[in-house]
């Protein structure tokens, strides 16, 4: 597997603060990867759904560690990037 595309949206929310989307062997997308400021720093959030009973449930998910890690990677490297091209646009 190869992550041949990442689309970021920045967002200016409290704990949200971007959605990406990834095109992997530029034949497969998953949208509505969210890039959330936790406790922690960043991490990422798969899509999810929410249930009848109140959580959240993920649509489409990494089954193995490291897929999730190549992912989380291509994501936050895509946010950095989207962020250090926005502060020099403002400049």
């Amino acid at each position: 597997m190869k992550i041949t595309d990442v689309r970021m949206r920045l967002k200016d929310e409290t704990k949200l603060k971007g959605v990406a989307s990834i095109t992997i062997d530029d034949c497969f997308v998953v949208h509505d990867i969210k890039v959330i400021d936790g406790k922690d720093g960043l991490f990422i959030s798969m899509p999810s759904k929410k249930t009848a009973e109140g959580e959240h449930k993920d649509i489409a998910h990494p089954i193995n560690t490291e897929t999730r890690e190549e992912i989380k990677n291509a994501v936050l490297s895509a946010y950095e990037k989207a962020l250090s091209s926005q502060s020099e646009d403002a400049e």
